[in-house]
């Protein structure tokens, strides 16, 4: 049976009118990636700093590793670490004396050598820290994360400006964190990262979780029907598939046939082979944490309003 490492109940966290945090309830288990997803504003931000003893919460209970974060506060600072958002460093050190820097403020701490291995930088080890790329920089902010040898580290948006080649960087050193039997909390507005790294999704908006769990029992509750589009199929497509009592749509000459489970698109394209159909391509359109997203809320991820997050 996992170990449950983050306890949170009733958990608010007020700016004056504003309820940043509204009344969360939830569970973290030993070893997974757990993932905040959201807009900006949503209340990711405020949520896990309050989890970092960073902000006091207006009210409600939060215990991190068995310790409470209003009276042992000081213990848990010691085994947990943090990727906060906008990570820098000294820009005139090299990526090791860096990491040496940080690790002097903890009594127990690991070698920078041995952090340099972990995120995969051994060849950038003495390169200054200014020197490197976007991607680079972030893998050094999650070594100087783990100076301390923490059990639980937050990562706090790592990966948000970005190109798509150094976010998968980050990526990878995440999915490392979870080989070591690290537990991970990471805050996200990108879809397919929450898809591709968590054990377990938290969709926030506005202050609350809409729901938790695993990625793929998200979507399949709440997400839309798997479609796929028989590109050039024309009206032969349509009438074939219309008899057949498939829910298709005509779109040009284009049929988007609505799928009803796993083996429903081999069926599909079988009877257009054995009845001989032409057709350019078929496409399949998954169902994803997006559109959970606006079956949710109503609306896009990306509508989410930049204020206290």
């Amino acid at each position: 049976m996992s170990e449950t490492v983050i306890e949170v109940n009733k958990l608010v966290k007020e700016y004056g009118d504003l309820r940043a945090v509204d009344d969360l309830d939830f569970e973290v288990q030993a070893g997974e990636v757990f993932s905040m997803l959201g807009p900006n504003g949503a209340g990711k931000t405020t949520t896990v700093e309050i989890l970092e003893c960073i902000r006091d919460a207006t009210s409600g209970r939060v215990r991190i590793l068995d310790l409470d974060v209003t009276k042992q506060s000081s213990e848990i600072i010691k085994r947990v670490g943090v990727l906060p958002q906008k990570f820098d460093a000294f820009d005139l050190l090299t990526v090791k004396e860096n990491i040496d820097y940080f690790a002097q403020m903890f009594d127990h701490h690991l070698e920078a050598d041995h952090l340099v291995e972990i995120v995969s930088l051994e060849d950038k080890s003495d390169e200054l820290f200014r020197t490197l790329s976007g991607g680079m920089k972030q893998r050094v902010g999650v070594a100087i994360s783990m100076v301390n040898d923490p059990e639980i580290i937050f990562l706090d948006e790592p990966t948000t400006g970005l190109d798509p080649r150094a976010r998968r960087d980050v990526w990878e050193v995440v999915k490392d964190l979870r080989t070591q039997g690290k537990t991970v909390i990471l805050t996200t507005h990108y879809m397919e990262e929450a898809e591709v790294l968590s054990d377990r999704v938290a969709i926030m908006n506005q202050g609350k979780f809409k729901v938790i769990d695993s990625p793929r029992n998200i979507i399949d509750h709440y997400g839309k029907k798997s479609v796929c589009t028989i590109k050039g199929g024309g009206k032969t497509a349509f009438d074939l598939l219309s008899q057949n009592g498939d829910s298709v749509e005509m779109k040009g000459e284009d049929i988007i046939v609505t799928l009803e489970g796993k083996r429903h698109l081999s069926k599909v394209i079988m009877m257009l082979e054995e009845n001989e159909v032409y057709y350019e391509e078929v496409l399949l359109q998954k169902s994803n944490l997006e559109d959970v997203f606006l079956s949710l809320t109503g609306k896009k991820l990306t509508e989410g309003v930049d204020e206290i997050d």
